[in-house]
């Protein structure tokens, strides 16, 4: 069996972290897990070289590493893996509301 095999058998990112023999902080990885296994992923589609078998492991190793690293000093929020959260800076927008009180005593909105 192969190593992309034997990682695509894998079901949760401790799974991923204990095969590949990658330390990690177990609250990083509780806050940011899909985005960094996701961050892996999109690293590998970029990168995608034919692999021989041997150096496969720590190909992956080192994937799986870099993609952690982003997220030790940062946030989902600001790393923007997923779409939601792309898209979700570009509609942000402030309304302000006028909460004074005029003369009449009425408050306007």
């Amino acid at each position: 069996m192969t190593v992309l095999d034997q990682l695509s058998k894998l079901s949760s990112a401790e799974d991923f972290f204990h095969f590949l023999e990658v330390p990690y902080e177990r609250s990083v990885l509780d806050v940011a897990r899909l985005h960094i296994l996701r961050r892996m992923g999109d690293n590998l589609r970029k990168a995608s070289p034919e692999l021989d078998e041997a150096k496969a492991r720590g190909y992956f190793r080192a994937h799986l590493e870099r993609a952690y690293s982003d997220f030790l000093d940062s946030s989902p929020m600001a790393e923007r893996v997923f779409k939601v959260h792309q898209t979700a800076k570009s509609t942000m927008r402030t309304s302000l509301v006028n909460l004074s009180v005029p003369e009449s005593g009425k408050r306007t909105l």
